[in-house]
């Protein structure tokens, strides 16, 4: 807890009862010093002033340290739900020794007749008391329709979605916007108001005119900008593709991929690391950690969330991130921009997170340049599953990365593949070098569909300009 500033220290009252509900402390700054006291007696006895023999106590006290971090209880305990079960007679019967397995039980253990026990998933998420101002009636902005009160739908939305007026295209729409929304253009007007915005402004549109095809990320790590005011830039030049093989970049307004074949190298490849004993290492050996996981899962009460700063117009106005703020310290020109492995793969280097979007252009290695070029000149149909290129193409380049992966991880950490035999390195190296796959994998591996829903991290921004 100590080593992480945004967890709350944690205290059980029944610290072998998995059911307990903690109560949580607050970590602070402090400067206190930690003291050792000694209280010490003597042998020798001397008398007080009505003559009885006292003896004779001294202190002694010593500094150890600075203390520089408490933690202090400030909230109230929360409900706690207990394993029992009420009888016919209103007796509470306690079900611990029925519910808790802490030994290796025979099937008559999990076969029982018990009662019906389902504790709560989880408790309040508040445990300090707040005033709550109740209001007759939210003004929503205009246009504003309140949802229509369904069986379905009792509780409307509390306010308006803040739009950022995208547009959204999909791979079977026919035209393609060749202009932004008035209220795209109405929004950029009103937070361009500096002459770095103008600058930011010119130097998407020359990335466009270089590549007409972006993904976020990319823009990222070439322009630097407020995360904030891009979200209102983007709109404003290009839309957004939800489906097919460009899907989750933004396209150049007036450029359709689907009637250009040299679009191929903008399409977008979802890459995600393999890991498991199938592959000769498991997740706990991967250099590259997960975003996200199960097992260090926490409570919403036992993190304490940073008070976050709303972003207003009059702050995007402002330069969002001015001389008084501590991102001051960074120039201008890089304050905001992502390093170039966001987007771009290189052999002998290791992607930064396990799931990455590439655009086939951004594969700078020569053997995957050739699986992605092997049908120039002959592209026939754009397929929303491999769009200009050959059938699997995407499986191709992705059993080529993995194996590229897989000789990193093993010259760093060799001894997870001590046990590796030499027929089966030949049959990698050849895989690897020809970029077939083998037949096992294949069959094991569901099949790739580009279009069923927004289950990828990147197709995630969507949410921020529906």
């Amino acid at each position: 807890i100590y080593a992480d500033p945004a967890k709350r220290l944690e205290l059980y009252f029944r610290p072998k009862d998995p059911y307990c509900h903690p109560v949580c402390a607050n970590r602070f700054p402090t400067s206190t010093m930690l003291l050792r006291v000694r209280r010490s007696t003597k042998k020798q006895q001397q008398s007080d002033a009505e003559g009885q023999i006292q003896p004779q106590v001294q202190f002694e006290m010593e500094i150890l340290g600075i203390v520089t971090t408490v933690y202090k209880f400030q909230g109230m305990s929360d409900f706690q739900y207990l394993a029992m079960h009420s009888g016919p007679d209103g007796k509470q019967t306690s079900m611990y020794d029925k519910v808790l397995m802490l030994k290796p039980e025979k099937e008559e253990f999990f076969n029982r007749d018990l009662p019906l026990y389902i504790p709560p998933p989880i408790f309040s998420r508040l445990d300090t008391p707040v005033d709550y101002f109740y209001r007759p009636d939210i003004q929503h902005r205009e246009g504003y329709n309140n949802p229509q009160v369904s069986g379905e739908n009792l509780i409307g939305l509390s306010r308006a979605r803040r739009p950022h007026n995208a547009i959204f295209v999909n791979f079977d729409d026919e035209e393609i916007p060749t202009k932004p929304l008035d209220a795209a253009v109405q929004n950029w007007k009103k937070v361009c108001t500096n002459p770095v915005d103008k600058k930011v402004e010119e130097e998407l549109r020359k990335l466009f005119e270089v590549r007409p095809v972006w993904s976020r990320n990319a823009v990222k790590a070439n322009i630097s900008v407020h995360p904030d005011k891009l979200k209102v830039l983007l709109p404003y030049l290009a839309y957004y593709m939800l489906t097919g093989p460009w899907r989750s970049l933004w396209v150049r307004f007036g450029y359709d991929p689907r009637k250009h074949p040299e679009a191929k190298i903008y399409q977008v490849l979802d890459f995600r690391i393999r890991c498991g004993m199938k592959y000769g290492y498991a997740a706990t050996d991967m250099p590259v950690k997960a975003k996200r996981s199960t097992y260090n899962y926490s409570l919403p009460i036992t993190v304490k969330k940073q008070g976050s700063h709303t972003v207003s117009v009059h702050d995007l106005k402002q330069g969002l991130g001015s001389a008084g703020t501590s991102g001051a310290k960074k120039p201008p020109s890089s304050r905001y921009k992502l390093k170039e492995s966001i987007y771009i793969f290189r052999e002998g280097a290791l992607p930064p997170y396990r799931q990455m979007f590439y655009q086939l252009c951004d594969l700078n290695v020569e053997s995957l340049q050739k699986i992605i070029h092997r049908n120039d000149g002959t592209e026939s149909e754009c397929t929303e599953r491999d769009g200009w290129c050959l059938a699997k193409t995407s499986d191709d380049l992705r059993d080529s990365m993995s194996l590229m992966i897989k000789q990193i991880i093993r010259s760093t950490r060799p001894a997870l593949f001590s046990n590796t035999t030499s027929s089966e390195d030949g049959k990698e190296q050849l895989a690897y070098e020809s970029g077939e796959e083998e037949e096992d994998e294949e069959e094991e591996e569901e099949d790739f569909k580009p279009s069923d829903g927004s289950e990828n991290e990147m197709e995630t921004e969507i949410l921020d300009y529906v």
